[in-house]
């Protein structure tokens, strides 16, 4: 009974509250950030909620299954095209080529300024040493943080804008699905080279069933998309959870985190089986009713200590070096063939969001040692920040739409 009324209060704190006040805010902040801020609030104020049993143990549960359920979502979305068809577009879609060449540049100027800065100012900072990881792997860690691309997030911001704008959302949103890979393809070398050569000490049996099992669930995939294109959908809502399921047990045998082998299933699984999914519909479920538990705690494990004047300046730094390069990076080399200025910077001002995707990556990488207690709470309001500011930063930004010059 305790445990039960400790998980009402829970969802009342995390879910209920940053639900009434998203809803007053006219959905203006990403729910995610919501429960954050206020996990982040009693962390700061030292409200003693530990007294009430918060976090609880059913919430955690809960809070976790559904950020599973959203990393599977975010891989099924490889498959997606939301917001429909494109329209009144006045550029050259990319080639294959210049779409990776994009991404990378995109990727791979904030990761190499961010780990620089990060190796050479941050980690002298006093508490920003990451306590099991070597100086180079934790300034890696803060660099990928500064370098990923909200895809959860930017796909529901793509959705609410403009017609007129709708190229540029989709440009960024092709953009963002390979930064996504990115990011858990780093997350999980990062776990390994933080781990170095006891990665492969003592490895079992259940190491090699592991790797097995998900090549057998790819060739699977492939074979499906194949030969077996559209079955019943019964068999599509049960290959669900077995996928689900195997991809976060199989990356957990490997010492990596579950939630890197739940995207990888969810990205693996046939395409015309994905396509005939409600991916939107459970994704959103999951982040508005269950998720926002997993979000709040990762608030709350928060040292209130930690955000003191300095580290809430580093974070003010954080923010400016992760906007500046991911914007510059997108206008130096755009992904697209005759983007003009202002189309290139409102690409980076969609991409420089962070959301859910930093948020899941930083608590991966703090609850593995491989960041410090200062270094989480100021990429948690990395987070915060750079999210809020996606929607004001690309309208001032991006071409005016029709109906604003209009207006």
């Amino acid at each position: 009974m305790a445990n039960l009324t400790a998980l009402l209060i829970d969802a009342a704190i995390f879910v209920l509250c940053p639900w009434i006040l998203w809803r007053l805010l006219h959905k203006a902040l990403p729910i995610a950030v919501l429960p954050i801020l206020v996990g982040i609030g009693l962390a700061v104020w030292h409200v003693p909620v530990q007294q009430m049993g918060i976090p609880s143990v059913y919430g955690n549960n809960i809070g976790w299954v559904a950020v599973l359920v959203l990393a599977f979502t975010a891989g099924l979305e490889m498959w997606q095209h939301p917001g429909g068809e494109p329209s009144g577009q006045d550029f050259v879609q990319p080639t294959i080529g210049r779409l990776f060449g994009g991404a990378a540049v995109a990727l791979g100027i904030p990761f190499l300024v961010g780990s620089f800065l990060a190796y050479t100012v941050f980690l002298h900072l006093h508490g920003w040493q990451a306590p099991a990881a070597s100086p180079w792997v934790a300034a890696a860690s803060i660099g990928l943080c500064i370098a990923v691309s909200a895809l959860p997030v930017l796909i529901g911001v793509v959705r609410e804008l403009d017609t007129s704008q709708k190229p540029l959302g989709q440009l960024a949103l092709k953009l963002a699905v390979v930064d996504d890979a990115a990011l858990w393809i780093g997350l999980a070398a990062l776990q390994f080279a933080a781990r170095g050569s006891a990665a492969l000490h003592g490895w079992t049996g259940l190491e090699v069933l592991a790797i097995v099992l998900l090549l057998g669930l790819a060739a699977a995939g492939y074979w499906a998309s194949r030969h077996f294109r559209h079955p019943p959908l019964v068999v599509i809502w049960l290959a669900v959870p077995i996928y689900l399921a195997a991809g976060s047990w199989a990356s957990m045998q490997l010492g990596l985190h579950e939630l890197i082998g739940a995207y990888f299933a969810g990205a693996i699984m046939p395409p015309s089986w994905v396509r005939r999914l409600p991916v939107e519909s459970v994704g959103t479920f999951a982040l508005i009713w269950f998720a926002p538990m997993f979000f709040g705690h990762s608030g709350l494990h928060i040292n209130g200590d930690a955000l003191t004047w300095p580290s809430v300046v580093a974070s003010l730094s954080l923010v400016v070096i992760s906007m500046v390069t991911k914007i510059a990076a997108v206008y130096l080399y755009p992904p697209a063939a005759g983007l003009k200025p202002r189309q290139a910077l409102g690409v980076g001002a969609l991409l420089q969001c962070k959301g859910l995707m930093e948020i899941v990556a930083a608590t991966i990488l703090h609850g593995q040692g491989m960041l410090s207690d200062f270094g989480f709470a100021s990429l948690m309001v990395l987070a915060v920040i750079s999210t809020t500011l996606t929607g004001p930063l690309f309208r001032l930004f991006s071409p005016r739409s029709a109906s604003t010059t209009h207006a």
